[in-house]
């Protein structure tokens, strides 16, 4: 017997890692309509691992210091082997990230699996899609060039529209009335150290959720309802299902396998595409550029605060939409999940993710 074999057996012995494995993989069934939208989360978990891994890298040579930042970059990208890689693949990441989660969370909506008793699956993903993007606007500051500055200027200049402690909060974040080296240190403490740890937590809880209610159903008739809660916990069993492994294993893997080809395909034919010519000067807080504009999926609340003539009235109106996103499961209370027996519901879904990409846009030609 080889070592490793002596050293799995050992194990085994003390803890049945092969129950564990049983129990959780080839035990663990799943509804036999299940379909391609699942594989979402496996992509996420996936696209979150090589932000981590690739941002770990990163951070061997990247400074954190504002004279010295975007040259760091530059020596990245231009003078450390396959660094251009890394980087890129790190850039890219972050919005092909945040375009799978928002796919993942317009299938969930679709498909009504929000509805009871997945609340808490539902407020913790929502919370996580805007952590992600939370992360990818601190990471925005951290290459120091001309659009990431100004575009994090504007950005916190936005929370100073926020009545009474809206200049104070512009300052707590900025770490001084101006974005400048305190800036670029907080920012980089939150995303290289904070919101990793919260994600990481979150998505923990988001698995605990799931696994502790079950896979939902595909809504694929028009009876299909979210189960009734009784006076005690039920797990929704699939008696009869496909196991997690091989079966659905093989098919999470392909949907990831198609993640990494759009990403490559991405970094090798069109590496700045999620990039302008001001990317690549060097931040200069006297020379403000013509137009700032933040990344694509900050387009539409950008340009609410420019439609509305005060920028509260903004920011108020992306709070309730945000709020009532958030509590969706709890104002759609009703029992139906087949898409067209919720005719209400589709008209305001399809409704708000038109409005979405028509102020995207808009926010991009304005």
């Amino acid at each position: 017997m080889t070592l490793f074999g002596k050293l799995y057996n050992w194990v085994e012995l003390r803890l049945g890692i092969s129950q564990v494995i049983e129990k959780e993989m080839t035990g663990y069934l799943l509804p036999r309509t299940i379909n391609s939208w699942y594989s979402l989360g496996s992509v996420l978990l996936f696209a979150f691992a090589l932000q981590v891994v690739s941002g770990i890298l990163l951070l061997i040579y990247y400074v954190p210091d504002a004279d010295k930042a975007f040259k760091s970059v530059s020596v990245i990208m231009n003078e450390i082997p396959f660094g251009w890689l890394i980087r890129l693949s790190h850039a890219v990441g972050s919005n092909l990230m945040v375009a799978a989660l928002f796919l993942h969370m317009f299938s969930v909506l679709f498909m009504g699996s929000y509805k009871k008793p997945r609340e808490l699956q539902w407020v913790s993903g929502f919370t996580l899609l805007n952590l992600v993007m939370g992360i990818s606007l601190t990471g925005y500051l951290l290459p120091w060039s001309q659009l990431s500055f100004w575009a994090t200027t504007v950005a916190t200049n936005s929370v100073g529209a926020v009545p009474v402690i809206g200049e104070f909060l512009v300052e707590f974040i900025r770490g001084g009335k101006l974005v400048g080296p305190p800036t670029l240190g907080r920012f980089f403490a939150i995303h290289v150290a904070l919101l990793p740890l919260v994600i990481a937590g979150l998505i923990a809880a988001h698995l605990f959720f799931l696994k502790r209610t079950g896979i939902s159903t595909p809504p694929t008739s028009d009876t299909a309802t979210a189960p009734q809660l009784g006076n005690s916990y039920r797990y929704e069993k699939h008696e009869g299902g496909i196991p997690f492994f091989p079966n659905f294993f093989l098919h999470d893997m392909s949907s990831v396998a198609i993640y990494v080809a759009c990403l490559l395909g991405v970094v090798y034919f069109s590496p700045y595409l999620f990039f302008t010519p001001d990317s690549f000067v060097p931040a200069n807080p006297f020379q403000t550029p013509a137009h700032i504009k933040p990344e694509w999926y900050f387009l539409a609340n950008y340009q609410i605060l420019k439609i509305f003539p005060s920028e509260i009235i903004g920011l108020t109106v992306q709070g309730g939409a945000m709020t009532i996103i958030a509590l969706l499961p709890f104002v759609d209370r009703g029992d139906k999940r087949y898409p067209l027996k919720r005719p209400l519901f589709m008209a305001c879904a399809i409704g708000g993710i038109a409005l979405f990409l028509a102020l995207s846009i808009w926010g991009h030609l304005s």
